[in-house]
């Protein structure tokens, strides 16, 4: 399969789980996560799936679309480990959906960051609430849901905290 091909399968599923996971909180009261703005595709998909929540975006350095650029009191700059204590504070535990979009094409890398994130992570997603990860993560903490139809498992990740 050619990198292009790749690419536009990894986005049709990130859009699947996205839309999937959008549902399965449809019932569930609270803000949404977005880690790693990259172009701010994700982050506006977020915006008009889920109007009328608050999405906290957290990014290294912002390089977005402008468009796509949430408000200054919505993004946390920096280092994701550096950034999540702040959010714990701030946020508290009312996340319904977190979105962790943290590969970097380093496989190792990736899934350590991911499970360094992960506690801090559960912190913020209340209960009932859906994580969806582009890095395989476990804790007794999660559920792990279907992936939706046509999703290559392995792709993508989707759980839902207890």
């Amino acid at each position: 399969m050619s990198r292009l091909d790749s690419f536009i399968r990894r986005l049709e599923a990130q859009r699947a789980c996205l839309n999937n996971a959008a549902q399965l909180i449809a019932s569930v009261p609270g803000n949404v996560l977005e880690f790693g703005l990259g172009n701010g595709r994700t982050y506006d998909h977020l915006r008009e799936q889920l109007r009328g929540r608050d999405i906290y975006v957290f990014e290294r350095k912002v390089a977005a679309h402008p468009d796509c650029i949430p408000p200054d009191d919505r993004l946390f700059v920096g280092d994701f480990l550096d950034s999540l204590p702040k959010a714990i504070a701030q946020l508290g535990q009312n996340t319904a959906l977190a979105n962790m979009d943290i590969g970097t094409g380093d496989e190792a890398a990736s899934q350590q960051l991911a499970r360094a994130m992960l506690p801090s992570v559960l912190q913020l997603l209340k209960p009932g609430g859906v994580l969806i990860s582009d890095q395989p993560v476990e804790s007794a903490d999660l559920e792990t849901l279907a992936l939706p139809a046509g999703i290559k498992p392995g792709r993508y990740f989707l759980h839902r905290r207890r």
